[in-house]
């Protein structure tokens, strides 16, 4: 089975990227083959609205998110891991999000039947950090990632979401927050293997 780790955060190595490579190694513990992708080494081009995918489901942009689609579907999980910005998703996180409308195309458009209901059926999973304690900073962010994850079959699994944490490497004050990204991606690995639809 394969996991496929997205790091959303433009900062190499904070506590984004801290809880989804813990939350990666739970996933690697159960036996899970692990692909890791940084966005900021990707070069994404913003959706243009161009309605190019709309006939085919292929996104006429020719750039590195034709590297991630194949990706993208041949995963049985997917974890997201973006901090809060201005209440959101990182733009990184956003553009990878918005060149999604091709498997929207796809999917709803086009009713291309392997992302139907009897198409291949996926697990998506959200990680964030927000530096403020609003109630609802993380509400947005999560409406657009279970968006992003419909369009290419991922029930929306769950989320690690943790408010208050700003300073890079602030997350490494509190172990218990890493083994419980640690867990996360084990239980997502065995809910698979004994439930994969």
């Amino acid at each position: 089975m394969k996991v496929l780790g997205i790091f959303g955060s433009p900062r190499r190595g904070g506590n984004t990227d801290i809880l989804l490579e813990e939350t990666l190694k739970g996933a690697e513990k159960e036996g899970a083959e692990v692909d890791r992708i940084y966005l900021p080494d990707y070069a994404i081009t913003p959706c243009k609205e161009c309605h190019g995918c709309d006939q085919t489901g292929q996104c006429v942009i020719l750039d590195d998110m034709q590297k991630i689609y194949p990706k993208l579907l041949e995963s049985d999980i997917i974890v997201l891991a973006s901090p809060i910005f201005f209440y959101g998703v990182t733009a990184w996180a956003k553009a990878l999000i918005d060149r999604s409308q091709a498997l929207w195309a796809k999917k709803y458009l086009l009713k291309d039947p392997s992302l139907g209901k009897e198409g291949r059926k996926r697990k998506g999973f959200f990680i964030s950090v927000g530096a403020t304690k609003g109630q609802k900073v993380f509400e947005g962010a999560i409406l657009t990632v279970k968006y992003f994850f419909d369009t290419f079959n991922a029930e929306y699994a769950g989320e690690l979401l943790f408010r208050g944490v700003d300073g890079k490497g602030d997350i490494l004050k509190n172990p218990e927050v890493l083994q419980q990204s640690f867990e996360a991606g084990r239980r997502l690995v065995l809910e698979w293997i004994h439930n994969p639809s």
